[in-house]
């Protein structure tokens, strides 16, 4: 796993602590007194990304001297301790009114009622559709950008190993993969010609290799109700992708635990493919020139399939001045101000019009074949309010699964755990 990916989505363990205490609370908001004398307080996870904190308090600036009625506040929290500061807020009632919130977590923190639904005078029909945190049909958050998974290569060793650059339009399929990898494999270059990240932990797991499920047909939860996983995590699709998952480890493809950060591994000549993000781009483009590759996620029966959702923007339940909190939003999704965004953290931005502002993302960037395979390949962590409890249970599978543990033994386990904990919260419902 790329150590640049933590910026991006939170580890799972932290989020799934809070199912317990969200739930407890149960209280939102609250009383919180912020946005009653004028000013409004903004809490961001950026205090160790000063790239990514001085370009959002860069569009708070500029709110704040196109109007006079509010004053918008910025505070910054670490990103290891911010969400156990959301939920202690919480707890007090002491939330402030703007915050950001890890997209898979926005249907487990609208369900606590921390949130409110967003009323924007801004269209959010123009994001991509995995920059919108939405539960029971309401639209609670939006974020500025996304990152996408990808496989990176050298166009010198596929063509020495005589394997066609995959595209958007005509990626990998199963077959072709695998056929890749022995060919990669034949060369003797490397112990192990794919790195998968598998030393990564917490929402790497679901994020990185729960669409690798999706592609084969099985799923982490039913999505018809999101109440049970049975079916979707142990049924024929799911079991089948296990054995597959663990077969590029056996047969030598992969490694158990790869390096701590794969992409100075595979920079380093360590391996032949990475997957990876978007994130890990610049720095190989910058490494390998025109012999670098990008190429999607690999189709393995339903089409290649990719995580979605990063860090976005909700208003809290005990705003006191929810109007002007919308109106800041707002005011945010200039594509001016996303474009500022997405180029301090180097993301794929939110919006076309802002992709045109963000060198590399226009349609003709070299790095618009991931807004590509986020608009195509995209799919959202289950919105629900059990995600981070999924979240974990499917990261301990998967590391079982890697490390040779039986299938079908270890993804019943997962879903009896699941339907447990769904069932222990009445089902999540509002």
């Amino acid at each position: 796993m790329n150590t640049h990916f933590k910026r991006f989505l939170t580890a799972s363990l932290t989020a799934a602590a809070l199912v317990g205490s969200m739930a407890a609370c149960g209280t939102g908001g609250g009383n919180s007194k912020d946005g009653a004398n004028g000013e409004l307080t903004l809490w961001t996870h950026n205090a160790g990304n000063p790239d990514e904190l001085a370009s959002i308090q860069s569009v708070v600036d500029a709110y704040n001297q196109s109007q006079s009625k509010v004053k918008v506040k910025v505070q910054a929290f670490p990103q290891d301790s911010y969400n156990d500061s959301v939920v202690a807020a919480a707890s007090a009632n002491k939330l402030p009114c703007i915050v950001d919130i890890d997209g898979p977590n926005v249907p487990n923190w609208a369900w606590s009622k921390y949130l409110t639904p967003l009323k924007l005078s801004a269209d959010l029909s123009q994001n991509l559709p995995s920059t919108l945190g939405k539960w029971n049909g309401q639209t609670y958050s939006f974020g500025y950008y996304d990152v996408a998974l990808a496989m990176l290569a050298r166009a010198s060793d596929l063509k020495a190993a005589g394997i066609r650059v995959a595209t958007v339009d005509k990626p990998w399929t199963k077959d072709e993969f695998e056929s890749a990898l022995a060919a990669l494999k034949r060369l003797g270059k490397w112990d192990n010609p794919l790195d998968l990240g598998t030393s990564g932990t917490g929402e790497w797991l679901p994020y990185a290799y729960s669409p690798f499920l999706q592609s084969f047909g099985g799923d982490l939860i039913n999505r018809k109700d999101f109440q049970s996983a049975d079916g979707a995590l142990n049924g024929d699709k799911a079991v089948e992708w296990a054995n597959w998952f663990h077969g590029l480890i056996a047969k030598g493809y992969a490694a158990q635990k790869s390096g701590k950060d794969s992409t100075a591994d595979f920079l380093n000549n360590k391996s032949a493919i990475v997957y990876t993000g978007s994130w890990a781009a610049d720095k190989a483009r910058t490494a390998l020139g025109d012999d670098l590759v990008v190429m999607p996620s690999v189709d393995l029966g339903n089409g290649p399939k990719i995580g979605g959702g990063s860090w976005q923007w909700g208003v809290t339940t005990g705003c006191k001045n929810p109007d002007a909190a919308m109106d800041y939003l707002s005011f945010s999704l200039k594509p001016e101000n996303i474009a500022k965004v997405a180029k301090a953290t180097g993301t794929i931005p939110a919006t076309d019009a802002a992709a045109a502002l963000v060198p590399g993302y226009e349609p003709t960037g070299k790095n618009r074949v991931f807004l590509d395979f986020s608009k195509k390949s995209a799919v959202l962590r289950p919105e629900t309010p059990a995600y981070p409890f999924i979240a974990t249970e499917f990261g301990k599978a998967a590391q079982d699964i890697i490390s040779g543990a039986d299938p079908k033994q270890v993804l019943d386990k997962a879903v009896k755990n699941i339907d447990s904990n769904i069932k222990s919260n009445n089902g999540y419902k509002s």
